[in-house]
């Protein structure tokens, strides 16, 4: 735990998602019922600076969904439902802190590359334009809504459980990883074709998983610490395999009783909020139940 976390992690807001759903919420009736009120709320960084300060926090209501043909009630419902389920699923494997962390990143770098987007409009000449109150409003409800912030959480969530699977189309199962290359495909295309607007937008979601991504520790399946202590544990147990004849197997999940042996591709670790040092395989160390002294942990049989 860092010094920062031991200052400010108590005031980390707990079930973050339901936070976020219901902003998300509130939006769509927003757009429902008053659609024009959402132009007082977005995230315009040329009216923000003309004294609209609110918008700073109000433009979250801008909801993930296109505004011009209006939200899809049961697309809406199935998309919230997923939203939150992986955005809860991250905050019980990261903790409240840094999930909190994330999300407050990924809002500051959107709100910062709005601002620059102005910034570039000006240097090139845009702002000289007689509808340039227009031209950033409009942009700024279509491209700076949380759209993006939702698509990084996925992103996020693909590295942290690649081999989580879900049901597309609600009967294809398909891994977790394999949809989260795809996001990012699409993300980085979008980067490329869209207009400037769109490109900050992108670029803040995008930033926000790179440093997510190099500053990850055991804590996600595919970080580059996890990636390099993966290559040393084979590496280690290649070399223990060919000096012990490979009659011994080094680790041992305390769970479910499968070897490095048996499952050479299987990772292992300890879990420091156990006591007495028990490993885990990776499907379990996540999952299972925290041993306290004087316990044993609830072993179930190999393969399950």
């Amino acid at each position: 735990m860092s010094d920062f976390e031991r200052k400010f992690g108590r005031y980390a807001i707990r079930n973050l998602s339901s936070v976020l759903i219901g902003f998300y919420l509130l939006g769509y009736v927003i757009l429902l019922m008053a659609p024009g009120l959402m132009n007082y709320l977005t995230l315009d960084p040329y009216k923000i600076v003309h004294g609209q300060i609110w918008r700073l926090v109000t433009w979250l209501l801008n909801p993930p969904t296109g505004i011009s043909a209006g939200p899809d009630i049961l697309f809406v419902g199935i998309m919230l439902f997923f939203y939150y389920s992986i955005g809860t699923s991250l905050e019980r494997v990261w903790g409240t802190y840094r999930y909190n962390v994330f999300i407050l990143t990924g809002v500051l770098l959107t709100i910062g590359m709005a601002f620059l987007w102005m910034i570039f409009c000006f240097a090139v000449g845009v702002g000289s334009s007689a509808y340039i109150d227009e031209y950033f409003a409009s942009a700024a409800l279509q491209a700076f809504s949380t759209y993006y912030i939702s698509m990084s959480i996925f992103l996020a969530y693909a590295l942290t459980f690649p081999e989580a699977q879900v049901l597309l189309m609600f009967i294809i199962p398909v891994k977790v990883k394999w949809l989260g290359i795809v996001d990012l495909v699409y993300l980085l295309y979008c980067l490329l074709r869209y207009p400037a607007p769109y490109r900050a937008a992108i670029a803040a979601a995008l930033i926000n998983i790179l440093i997510l991504w190099l500053k990850a520790g055991g804590w996600m399946r595919i970080s580059p610490a996890q990636v390099r202590r993966r290559n040393s544990f084979r590496r280690s147990v290649r070399s223990a395999s060919q000096s012990r004849g490979g009659t011994k197997a080094l680790h041992r999940c305390a769970i479910c009783g499968r070897t490095d042996q048996d499952n050479p591709d299987l990772e292992f670790r300890y879990c420091s909020k156990c006591e007495g040092g028990y490993e885990y395989c990776s499907d379990h160390l996540f999952t299972h139940v925290h041993v306290k002294a004087g316990e044993a942990p609830r072993i179930q049989a190999p393969g399950r």
